[in-house]
């Protein structure tokens, strides 16, 4: 059995053992550049950064028995606002009618004004 030694530029070091056929036909092919040991790479671990939407932060709301009583948009914006989330009511709208169609929260109707509630 012949043996060959082989330290690469990164400090890899391989050591090939075989018929001397295949050990020399091994190094012509490491010589010639065909087999190149492919680099590792490193995976960088990605931390969540999504933020929390309007509808998780209204929803957020919801559990914490914000609309026990009826409230508009202008309530739910400042409720928002309290705890440093500000959007607009365009905003907060079709969110918060995303939350009443998945039937999460209720809607009425009060002289032309609607109100939210569970």
């Amino acid at each position: 059995m012949a043996k060959a030694h082989i330290s690469l530029e990164n400090g890899t070091k391989i050591t090939v053992e075989g018929t001397p056929s295949e050990v020399a036909a091994l190094i012509a092919n490491f010589d010639k550049g065909t087999i190149a040991p492919k680099p590792e790479k490193k995976i960088a671990a990605r931390k969540s950064t999504a933020k929390p939407g309007p509808i998780d932060l209204v929803s957020e709301l919801i559990d914490g028995g914000f609309f026990k009583k009826p409230k508009e948009l202008g309530a739910i914006k400042t409720a928002l606002e309290e705890h440093g989330h500000y959007y607009p009511v365009t905003t907060l709208s079709p969110a918060v009618l995303r939350l009443v169609r998945k039937r999460q929260l209720r809607r009425i109707k009060d002289n032309k004004r609607w109100l939210y509630v569970e």
